[in-house]
């Protein structure tokens, strides 16, 4: 059974932990968020639109410009996040025919997968951005290898 985020959704969670890390740092630009959480450069500027557009984020354009959250990282859900880069992430399709649930009957594990379902859209509608940046601070999970700490030498010397 696969359960993932695309591209989008992933880069998307990444950046606002990002942020949220950040608070009270500033403004982040789009550089240094895609260096401290390796996303790639050319594809953040259209995952902080989504995350604007769906009143996550503030941006604030220019050379000294940046991105930082626009609510208190506990008000923020992951649940939000997705949905702000991937839209309703409901399955649609039957998970044994991979043709559109319903369209000619249910099949026999329609109701368990539904209920399934829900359960991840629940416990992901209840998480909240500041205990996932909490429990990654605490240590309670071992580090992403794909992402990279911040360089303190970068925040000293660059401006945004």
């Amino acid at each position: 059974m696969r359960l993932e985020l695309t591209h989008k959704g992933d880069y998307a969670v990444r950046a606002m932990i990002a942020l949220a890390r950040s608070n009270g740092e500033g403004l982040l630009s789009v550089p240094r968020i895609a260096e401290r959480m390796a996303i790639p450069p050319r594809f953040l500027p259209q995952v902080m639109t989504d995350l604007v557009r769906a009143g996550l984020v503030e941006a604030r354009p220019g050379r000294s410009g940046g991105y930082r959250l626009a609510r208190p990282a506990e008000s923020v859900t992951i649940l939000e996040i997705i949905r702000a880069a991937e839209g309703d992430g409901r399955r649609r399709a039957c998970v044994l025919r991979g043709s559109p649930c319903g369209s000619d009957g249910h099949c026999d594990v329609h109701d368990v997968f539904t209920r399934a379902q829900d359960a991840i859209l629940a416990e992901l509608g209840q998480a909240d951005l500041a205990s996932v940046v909490r429990s990654d601070v605490a240590g309670s999970r071992p580090p992403d290898p794909g992402l990279k700490p911040p360089d303190p030498r970068a925040d000293a010397t660059s401006s945004g």
